[in-house]
């Protein structure tokens, strides 16, 4: 009969025949750590643009001299942040492929070409910094798309010149605004009024143009209780009697020079209109006065003809 191994002893005979099996041998253990190290490496960055680095859902290519929008960004991408490059458009084709970005950095580039249609496929963009670039407009379909927009920066923008009315109809939940520092000179009051969770709004040095069309929106920044960044930089450049005048504080006098005050071309308008409305009563009032002469003159002497009429019969 041959002794049979007691359960223990299998037990510990099989584990280590599998560890045998399972595990390098001890001479190339280094070699597969660094095998596997590296297969790590390479699968983290398969899809990372050249000059980026790239965490856990998050791009980052600040500063790298780029001159054109990066490509072989992983498509489930959150964060990607491209500032200050040399970056002058954004291919709507390769920026809508990232659906789920909810952050976009691109301030100090040279963004100028139109973004109308740029954004179609954001819809979970929450942050947008376009900040310190050459935009020269904003239109409807700019930023139409953006429905979950929370913070917009567009400040910095020298050549900034309009932003058309209802251009953010669509960002209800716009909460934070900055166009500070552009060349816009007014500002349409349906951009603002229409924002209902609008808590800060940028409009310092830029050279704004107080007159009576500002009127309305000087007012609504003094009753919408939202808060205005460096208050004290916000004010009128034109015209030069209110040069330097800060806003809100401008309004009662818009409200003055507007509503109330008669200017002088004012007073020759209202004296002009004065002298046309007496110069046509004295012409009607004339020709009333002649159509009556020459009614009584007409019947008075239809009259008379009648009675020489009668005189002559009765003489006859």
């Amino acid at each position: 009969m041959f002794p049979f191994a007691s359960s223990s002893s299998l037990l510990s005979s099989t584990k280590r025949i599998r560890y045998r099996v399972m595990s390098p041998p001890n001479g190339h253990k280094s070699l597969w750590l660094v095998l596997l190290f590296g297969m790590g490496v390479m699968a983290k960055s398969l899809n990372c643009p050249v000059k980026c680095t790239c965490q856990y859902l998050e791009v980052n290519c600040t500063g790298q001299q780029l001159q054109d929008f990066p490509t072989t960004i992983p498509l489930d991408t959150r964060q990607l942040i491209l500032a200050t490059n040399n970056i002058s458009y954004l291919p709507s084709v390769e920026l809508n492929f990232l659906s789920d970005l909810v952050y976009l950095d691109c301030r100090e580039n040279a963004i100028s070409e139109d973004l109308d249609f740029a954004f179609i496929s954001l819809n979970k963009l929450i942050y947008l910094d376009l900040s310190f670039n050459n935009l020269t407009r904003v239109t409807f379909t700019t930023f139409s798309q953006l429905s979950s927009l929370v913070v917009l920066k567009i400040s910095d923008n020298p050549n900034l010149v309009e932003i058309e009315k209802d251009s953010f109809a669509n960002n209800t939940w716009l909460r934070h605004l900055d166009v500070s520092r552009t060349g816009l000179t007014f500002l349409d009051i349906s951009i603002v009024k229409d924002l209902p969770n609008l808590k800060s709004l940028g409009l310092s040095e830029n050279l704004w143009n107080c007159n009576c069309s500002f009127l309305d929106f000087t007012l609504w920044m003094k009753e919408s209780g939202v808060r205005f960044p460096d208050p004290e930089n916000i004010s009128c450049y034109s015209p030069a009697a209110l040069h330097g005048w800060s806003m809100p504080g401008v309004e009662s006098k818009l409200h003055y020079t507007c509503l109330l005050h008669l200017h002088d071309t004012d007073y020759a308008f209202l004296g002009l209109i004065g002298f046309c409305i007496f110069s046509a009563g004295t012409v009607a009032a004339w020709l009333a006065g002649m159509c009556v002469v020459l009614y009584e003159f007409h019947t008075t002497r239809g009259g008379n003809d009648e009675d020489e009429d009668e005189d002559e019969e009765a003489t006859t």
